[in-house]
């Protein structure tokens, strides 16, 4: 068998059991790891999901003992698990975890590694197929896989097959992604790699597809005829918490929006695929990064907006500026947050615009897409007291409260002709039930299966860097003046609400 036929999973029944494998996590000791992978593997167990033959390996330069290293996960799924906890299932987990000490680094990790491995191999019929999670810092991806390969860890034959989870940055601009992927591109096949983005691993961001593309009666009025503009909120109730190294580097734009927001618009704004394989559903995707309009440094001056939280109120509490935040620059240009108007140039979506906006200290957690459609003529209500006619809004919401909600107007009861809005509402919780989730569950599940639909291709992360990229070139050379210029608590800085208001438009109360 090939490769790329190891690749190709074999016909699979939902709910069937994952492929006996080794999930090796670099950076075991760390937050990601007990927050999120490990609770994310005790639900998918809780399920029925997991192989019986499936072994994970920590891998940290944390001096323990795989007994120890036990005894800690052990401790951190007791309060992290998002469901009652059975002591008898985690009894089955544990025995199966192990632990490498060493430096990302040193050659001797690697050779330490592949023994384990062998080992795993033959005491519990993995069966050779080994998955890597690199929950590290950036700058340890390339190093990470290299090494790998050079120990033929990363080798598919006879059937196995090999396959590492690289966690977002996908590199901090288009250079570096261009450079990251050619590094990978070096030691591992295309279908090797998985780009994990745990956006969607969300419910919702996966019924997107299934909503657009299973009901007739909404893709038909999908376009331009229909649709006056679309408006994608990602916000966040919170700071930079002590993230401050990180974040006074990157910033909103380079954080978010290559990433989570165009992953979103994608999916809003591509075109049914020819089925729901892999390459079919991210061809599609991909053609839309591509139809995203670079814009001119004179469109970056009209379309984009970038702010920075001063001192503030939020849920009732005073809050500090960023520029006061722990590894933050007391003079700091970078952005907490953003807007832009960003056009796509296909003859689906021409000449509607799609408004984007991402912060940190907002008033709310919540994370949209509200797609407003075009106002219905108003000549038939011309002698009637009504003035103005609801304009027909669906909002997909991702979080906090995962749903879909479509508002039209119906008439008010009583003699006289009077307009009100309706809303109809369906929330995931009320309707199937609320399933304890990390939203890595899918994910995880997905790249132990070769079920790659949901991860980034090469070709995506570049097309998203490219639209990036005339925004930072500009934002470089014109520091801004005004920051702080929107205090904490409040939905960012003025000029986000010009930035439609000279359109016609205003984002969305999004206290409705």
């Amino acid at each position: 068998m090939s490769p790329e036929d190891a690749n190709v999973p074999a016909e699979r029944r939902a709910g069937d059991p994952a492929d006996p494998c080794v999930m090796v996590i670099f950076g075991a000791a760390g937050d990601l790891t007990k927050r999120k992978l490990v609770p994310a593997l005790y639900n998918l167990a809780k399920e029925g999901l997991l192989s019986n033959d499936l072994a994970i390996i920590g891998v940290a330069r944390r001096e323990m003992s795989t007994e120890e290293f036990r005894e800690k996960i052990s401790r951190d799924i007791r309060e992290y698990a998002a469901s009652t906890f059975d002591p008898k299932l985690w009894q089955q987990i544990e025995s199966r975890l192990h632990y490498v000490r060493g430096h990302f680094d040193e050659d001797s990790i690697y050779h330490q590694l592949q023994e384990r491995l062998s080992l795993i191999d033959a005491e519990q019929a993995t069966r050779g197929n080994y998955f890597y999670y690199l929950a590290t810092a950036p700058e340890y991806f390339s190093p990470i896989v290299q090494k790998l390969h050079a120990a033929g860890l990363t080798q598919e034959q006879n059937g196995r097959w090999r396959r590492v989870i690289i966690e977002k940055p996908f590199g901090t601009s288009l250079d570096s992604a261009r450079a990251l992927n050619r590094d990978l591109a070096a030691c591992l096949k295309e279908h090797q790699i998985y780009r994990i983005d745990h956006y969607l691993g969300k419910e919702t961001v996966q019924n997107i597809l299934v909503f657009r593309f299973s009901n007739g009666i909404f893709e038909p009025i999908w376009n331009r005829r229909y649709i006056d503009h679309a408006q994608i909120t990602v916000a966040e109730d919170i700071g930079i918490e002590l993230r401050g190294g990180y974040y006074d580097a990157a910033g909103a734009l380079r954080d978010m929006v290559p990433n989570h927001i165009f992953q979103l618009i994608s999916l809003t704004a591509m075109e049914p695929p020819i089925s729901f394989e892999a390459d079919a559903v991210r061809d599609e995707q991909a053609k839309i990064l591509r139809a995203i309009q670079p814009m001119t440094p004179e469109e970056v001056l009209k379309r984009t907006v970038r702010g920075q939280y001063g001192e503030g109120v939020v849920k009732g509490k005073r809050v500090a500026g960023y520029r006061s935040e722990v590894k933050v620059a007391s003079d700091s240009y970078i952005e907490t947050f953003v807007a832009l108007k960003v056009l796509i140039d296909n003859w689906r979506w021409s000449d509607v615009p799609f408004y984007l906006r991402t912060g940190k200290y907002l008033p709310r957690r919540v994370t949209e897409i509200a797609i407003q459609f075009k106002k219905a003529p108003f000549m038939l209500f011309r002698k009637t007291p009504i003035d103005r006619l609801t304009t027909n809004r669906l909002v997909i919401r991702l979080q906090p409260d995962e749903g879909i909600t479509l508002r039209f107007g119906a008439k008010v009861p009583g003699p006289l002709m009077r307009l009100g809005p309706v809303d109809m509402d369906f929330k995931y919780a009320d309707t199937f039930g609320c399933k304890p989730s990390t939203g890595y569950e899918r994910l995880l599940y997905d790249c132990m299966t070769g079920d790659a639909t949901l991860f980034q291709r090469a070709d995506m992360v570049e097309a998203g860097w490219s639209v990036v990229a005339p925004i930072l070139d500009v934002w470089k050379a014109l520091p801004p003046r005004s920051f702080p210029n929107y205090a904490a608590g409040t939905w960012g800085p003025k000029e986000a609400g010009e930035l439609m208001e000279r359109d016609g438009r205003h984002w969305r109360n999004l206290e409705d």
